[in-house]
C-alpha cells in the first residue's frame, strides 16, 4: 500500500463520520452560532425560594462558557442560529433530616431552570423543559456558608444536562 492509497482510505474514514467532536457534542447541521438570553431570576415567586443576588448572571455565564468551550459555535448577542433562554424558576433550602433535638442534620439547597430551546435551523428540535439539581449540606451550616462549593456543583451539572439535551442529544 502506497501512501497515496493510505491518504485516500483514511479520508474516507473521517469523513464518513459526519461532524464529530471529541466532547461528545453534535451540532445541529448548518448551525454556526448560538445565543443564551439572560436567565432571570424569578425563583422568589414559589414559596419557600431565597432570593440569591448574581445568581442569574452567573447561571447565564456559566451556560455560555460551557457551549463556548465544548463546541466551536460561536456567541452572539441577537439572531443566533440556537437560542437558549428560560429562566430560573426555584432556589430553595429544605431540610432533609433532623436531629433529636428536632432540628435540621442536613439540608438540601435545589435549583431548577426552566428552558426554552429554539433551532432556527430546524424547528423540530425546538422545546421546553425544566432542569434541576440539589446539593446537600450539614444543618449547622448555612447558605452563605456552602454557596461557592454549591453553584459550582448545581450549575455544573444543570448546565452539562442543557449540553447533552440540546447538543449531545442523550
Amino acid at each position: 500500500m502506497n501512501f497515496k492509497q493510505l491518504f485516500i482510505g483514511l479520508y474516507l474514514i473521517v469523513t464518513s463520520c459526519g461532524i464529530y467532536s471529541f466532547t461528545g457534542s453534535s451540532i445541529p447541521v448548518g448551525a454556526e452560532t448560538f445565543q443564551v438570553n439572560y436567565f432571570e431570576n424569578n425563583s422568589g415567586d414559589k414559596p419557600g425560594s431565597t432570593i440569591e443576588p448574581g445568581l442569574d448572571r452567573d447561571f447565564t455565564i456559566a451556560l455560555q462558557d460551557l457551549i463556548v468551550n465544548q463546541t466551536s459555535l460561536s456567541l452572539v448577542n441577537e439572531g443566533g442560529d440556537l437560542l437558549y433562554e428560560g429562566e430560573i424558576t426555584e432556589f430553595s433550602i429544605t431540610p432533609m433530616a433532623a436531629t433529636a433535638e428536632i432540628k435540621a442534620a442536613q439540608n438540601r439547597l435545589t435549583m431548577r431552570v426552566s428552558l426554552n430551546y429554539e433551532n432556527k435551523l430546524n424547528e423540530e428540535d425546538d422545546f421546553k423543559k425544566s432542569f434541576s439539581f440539589y446539593y446537600d449540606f450539614p444543618g449547622n451550616l448555612q447558605l452563605y456558608d456552602i454557596k461557592d462549593a454549591a453553584l459550582v456543583d448545581i450549575f455544573e451539572r444543570i448546565t452539562q444536562d442543557i449540553f447533552n439535551e440540546t447538543l449531545a442529544k442523550w
